[in-house]
């Protein structure tokens, strides 16, 4: 999807209607969605390949055009001519979000898009060293696509992750580590959420059907429930936070690209703590490079070692 952004400043209120005026004084798109995470993929220096879905409009082709420009393989795209590319607009005025407009359809994809879907990850697949799936109930990742997903990653014998939204998201068990959120968790099992206890954790772990079950908190960090050490509070390290949007998604590339270079779980998850950190001190929507990555550890790991010797 494009994230389109329209700032401008708010000096009077309409006489048309009890709303504010906002004076445009400049415009940006970027890469969202589940583009957001090949971005951040390619900018740790990984190779990678998407499969989605996108309209045959203007937005789709620059979306496909920016892709490349970051190193990221496109031809896995599958063009509906039925449907727009999904394109989230936000109108701003001093840092404050006004309005949102989106451009969208929440239907299902068509059978002939999902087919065509499966045969792009049947092919993308076959050379990965792990398989995502990030979900945003756009239609998109239909069962039937989800099934192919998670068949290729157990033929190819790869991980996958998952960030799940409430529409399928009991349908990704066999998935390596399940990503959710807080809410999302919680409104899908329409229960309290208990992260602070091992077993709750360990016995939602199995009902969800994934081998791990990865809690993001926001400001209280993650839990990761699953191997070893079986369960872990992986505490947030951020040192000033400007904007959370995109931090979701850092730590969904950060998993996944450890996690296809060898790393364990719980080495993903910390290292992805420290992205997010990065992350969330930039305006906007961002990715975070190695070098960041290492720069925010060596930082905390000395104010760490500080605060032991006082």
């Amino acid at each position: 999807m494009v994230d389109r952004y329209i700032t401008g400043v708010v000096e009077r209120v309409s006489p048309e209607a009890p709303v504010p005026v906002v004076r445009v004084e400049g415009e940006q798109a970027a890469i969202g969605g589940a583009g957001n995470v090949a971005a951040n993929i390619s900018a740790l220096g990984a190779a990678c390949s998407v499969v989605g879905c996108v309209g045959d409009d203007e937005d789709g082709r620059a979306l496909r055009t920016a892709l490349r420009e970051l190193g990221v393989e496109t031809s896995g795209l599958v063009v509906d001519e039925d449907r727009p590319t999904t394109v989230k607009t936000r109108v701003m005025a001093r840092h404050q979000q006004i309005v949102r407009f989106d451009v969208e359809v929440e239907s299902d994809v068509p059978g002939r898009v999902g087919i065509d879907l499966m045969a792009s990850i049947r092919r993308q697949g076959a050379g990965a060293d792990a398989v995502v799936l990030e979900d945003y109930n756009k239609g998109v990742l239909t069962e039937g696509v989800i099934d192919a997903a998670l068949e290729v990653a157990r033929d190819v014998g790869i991980p996958t992750v998952v960030d799940p939204k409430r529409r399928n998201f009991f349908a990704f068990a066999g998935a390596t580590v399940l990503k959710p959120n807080a809410k999302e968790l919680q409104d899908a099992l329409g229960s309290f959420i208990r992260p602070e206890d091992e077993e709750w954790m360990a016995v939602t772990r199995e009902r969800l059907g994934c081998d791990y079950l990865l809690l993001t908190l926001g400001e209280r960090g993650m839990v990761l429930s699953g191997g070893e050490p079986g369960h872990a509070h992986v505490p947030a390290v951020a040192r000033s936070v400007y904007d959370v949007s995109g931090a979701g998604d850092t730590v969904t590339a950060v998993m996944a690209t450890v996690l296809a270079a060898g790393g364990s779980a719980l080495e993903a998850a910390e290292l992805a703590t420290h992205a997010a950190a990065v992350e969330v001190g930039k305006i906007g929507v961002a990715t975070v490079s190695p070098h960041e990555i290492l720069e925010h550890m060596d930082s905390h790991s000395k104010k760490f070692e500080g605060s032991a010797d006082e």
